[in-house]
């Protein structure tokens, strides 16, 4: 009988982990949502914006000169954004994310690398390793505004104009489809060359512009990088909401799995209760006789 209140036990258990996971995992479905029409609808902007300082850099022959497109020097001071997640329960979204960091400090070990941390986990690892982190960010949410994001680009292009870094990346979890996330590192500065965003001049369309195109270009590569850094955000929130939404889904079918085999091994634990009484009240019986 012990055997069968012990069964009973786990069921019990397994059952509550399988309301728990399966409530998550509709709550994440709903996150994915919003999250997927956040990195859905700001791409064509960060897209447009290339295209446009393209065009621009075309207008004034492709001799486009700006701070934002110094090439700083390559044994320079390197600065890695690292973004992961608040919470677990989302699979390998983070590892990879950590992997994909971790290869990169490797990389740039002779270099001089500062760290900075969005995300409880990312923080955790860090402080696992010994690594020196220097800022970590924790309240951003699930939702990072466009005015948080705008903060940090413009502290990381200061310190980039002032050659306080030659280089920032951003390690995140870039979002091709609903079926495929991809752990990668980001060039946020130096910016590429606009001329390579240049149209095809046979179909190059004969602006007027004012104020006049360096002017515009002074205005648009800032706003450039504030993009692509917010995109990176956006994408970030939607790769961790599916991989969580996939993770719940596993663990349900797993907690379903074990239900049914709990519900096996219970029947015949009954059975062999039920059996062993009956042997016992026939053996009584006929001892009495």
């Amino acid at each position: 009988m012990a055997n069968i209140r012990d069964i009973k036990r786990r069921m019990k258990a397994v059952s509550n982990i399988k309301r728990i996971t399966k409530t998550m995992q509709m709550i994440a479905t709903v996150r994915f949502q919003a999250a997927l029409r956040a990195a859905t609808d700001s791409h064509p902007y960060t897209q447009k914006i290339a295209e446009l300082v393209g065009d621009l850099a075309a207008a004034v022959g492709g001799q486009v000169s700006h701070p934002l497109l110094r090439s700083g020097a390559a044994d320079g001071r390197r600065l890695l954004l690292v973004i992961t997640s608040n919470r677990g329960l989302c699979g390998g979204y983070n590892a990879s994310i950590l992997r994909t960091a971790k290869a990169y400090l490797s990389r740039y070990a002779a270099q001089d690398v500062d760290v900075e941390v969005v995300g409880k986990k990312g923080v955790g690892y860090f402080r696992f390793t010994g690594t020196l982190v220097t800022a970590s960010f924790t309240d951003l949410g699930d939702k990072p505004a466009y005015e948080q994001v705008e903060q940090f680009a413009e502290q990381y292009m200061q310190k980039f104009k002032d050659e306080t870094y030659a280089a920032v990346d951003v390690a995140h979890m870039s979002f091709q489809s609903v079926a495929r996330q991809s752990p990668t590192v980001l060039s946020l500065l130096p910016l590429d060359s606009p001329a390579a965003e240049s149209t095809d001049p046979a179909s190059a369309v004969d602006y007027e512009f004012s104020p006049d195109p360096g002017e515009l270009l002074d205005e648009l590569l800032p706003a450039s990088v504030k993009a692509r850094l917010f995109q990176c955000f956006n994408e970030a929130v939607a790769s961790e909401q599916i991989a969580r939404m996939v993770a719940m889904k596993n663990a349900t079918d797993a907690a379903s799995k074990m239900s049914k085999q709990l519900t096996r091994s219970y029947n015949r634990a009954r059975q062999t209760a039920i059996t062993t009484e009956l042997s016992e009240i026939i053996g009584g019986a006929a001892a009495l006789q």
